[in-house]
């Protein structure tokens, strides 16, 4: 029998209770049921002058947390796009703890470096994008849109003659952000911290169904001749819309303008036969960012900057010093990344896409597109609910109206808060609120793999018993 160490106790114990943890998943509320007060009150000890056992120290931390771990793997957890993790990304990223590799360059983990050059290369293939383009393992899409923002803000300056890594952005031409009114707000930080200014930001006005026409995009292209950012989305936060590619990027390229996606969740929609057509063109934009802790169901953080421009991309992020070994024909994560020191991200990207193969990740976004519009309409159907939008992949909307006689629409508003309070203090699933357009809605996430025809009807069944009582 192996040798009982403190090492081996610990990782037992906590493998332990990590499978009790997935384990009991359908069993658990899915909301948080310990308070504030509660969780400092645990977790708020003094910091002893002497250590103590390892395994001790786990037990406390699971006993301690009880009520305060949102069950956000649960098959029944639509607050936010959050995934689930499958089985071999999980055990890959306990592998990533236990080996500890700083993936900042390939002299300090080569197979690190490795498996982010092969997994980069089998989803770039997978999204339909540029062979040429590059990759950056980040930590989420909101780091994703600063590391492409940083290559788009080298670029369109550098057609002005302007080298911004040397000259700085003060007395450079300004830049102009064209984007999509309906962004993200991760997208207005991160041209915040690549300093280009929130006031420079230009919303494009959408259609009903949340697209940039093409007579908005040539009417703000034609406006000045400032360098320009063209913002679009594949897959906006609550109906998932998705802007017409196909007519715009050709637009932004003859005016010399870059163009970026926003494709957190929706640039999975392209894995899919089946979906691939909502984000037709994608292919001829600039650069694009996505979420693996999404759709690909990896552990937190796992995000992915792609770039067509590599040289760009790699001016805006390299560092060379004497005392790091330069890679030669290795693959330096350092160029494509903001960050130095850091986690080998790439093993349960690669972990992942082998389990679930091609086929198995068309599958999962699939699935999930179907459940959430299965609990749109099963929703949207119960006495006192109202459907408000759907999706073709995997969002949706729907209003709670207030019985009340005269109610009017801020009634209605409350009413859906106190819903959505209700279903989640029920413990059987987990939403989310939005004011959409001025209203108050409850919005449906669907991306994880554990979702089950069975936790559709179970979450359906629990709203219904909410409306009733």
């Amino acid at each position: 029998m192996p040798t009982e160490t403190p090492e081996r106790a610990a990782l037992m114990r906590a493998a332990e209770h990590a499978l009790a943890w997935i384990e009991g998943l359908d069993d658990r509320s899915v909301a948080t049921t310990a308070t504030l007060t509660e969780m400092r009150a645990r977790l708020d000890r003094p910091l002893a002058d002497r250590g103590m056992d390892a395994v001790r120290v786990i037990d406390d931390l699971v006993a301690d947390t009880v009520g305060g771990i949102l069950g956000s793997q649960s098959g029944r957890f639509f607050g936010w796009v959050i995934g689930g993790g499958v089985p071999s990304a999980m055990a890959a990223d306990w592998l990533t703890t236990a080996w500890d590799q700083n993936a900042g360059i390939h002299a300090c983990g080569p197979a690190a470096s490795v498996v982010e050059e092969v997994a980069a290369g089998w989803l770039k293939d997978l999204f339909g994008l540029p062979a040429e383009a590059s990759v950056g393992f980040v930590t989420g899409t909101q780091m994703a849109h600063s590391t492409c923002l940083a290559a788009a803000r080298h670029a369109v300056l550098r057609d002005r003659g302007w080298d911004v890594e040397r000259q700085g952005l003060a007395g450079s031409p300004a830049i102009r952000i064209l984007a999509n009114a309906e962004r993200h707000g991760s997208m207005d930080r991160a041209v915040r911290l690549m300093g280009l200014g929130s006031d420079n930001i230009a919303p494009l006005e959408t259609d009903d169904d949340g697209r940039v026409a093409s007579e908005t995009l040539a009417t703000a292209l034609n406006a000045t001749s400032q360098p320009t950012v063209v913002v679009l989305q594949a897959g906006e936060l609550n109906r998932a819309a998705f802007d017409p590619f196909e007519a715009l990027a050709p637009m932004a390229r003859a005016a010399g303008a870059w163009t970026h996606v926003d494709g957190a969740f929706g640039l999975w929609a392209r894995t899919s036969p089946t979906h691939r057509d909502l984000a037709r063109g994608i292919e001829l934009c600039d650069s694009w960012t996505t979420d693996a802790h999404k759709y690909l169901n990896v552990p937190y953080d796992s995000g992915l900057a792609f770039i067509r421009d590599a040289e760009a991309h790699r001016a805006a992020m390299t560092l060379s010093t004497s005392y790091l070994p330069a890679g030669g024909a290795a693959r330096d994560q350092i160029d494509w990344n903001p960050e130095f020191s850091r986690r080998a991200r790439g093993f349960p990207i690669y972990a992942a896409l082998r389990e679930l193969g091609r086929e198995g990740v068309a599958d999962l976004v699939d699935r999930t597109c179907r459940h959430a519009q299965a609990l749109v309409a099963g929703m949207g159907s119960l006495p006192g609910a109202q459907s408000v939008a759907t999706s073709g992949l995997n969002q949706g909307l729907v209003r709670f109206r207030s019985p009340a006689d005269g109610a009017n629409e801020a009634d209605h508003d409350q009413r859906t808060d106190e819903v959505i309070a209700a279903i989640n203090a029920s413990g059987e699933a987990l939403f989310g609120g939005v004011t959409f357009r001025g209203r108050r809605c409850m919005r449906i996430s669907v991306c994880n793999w554990r979702t089950t025809d069975a936790d559709v009807a179970r979450t359906i069944a629990a709203v219904g018993a909410v409306l009733q009582g």
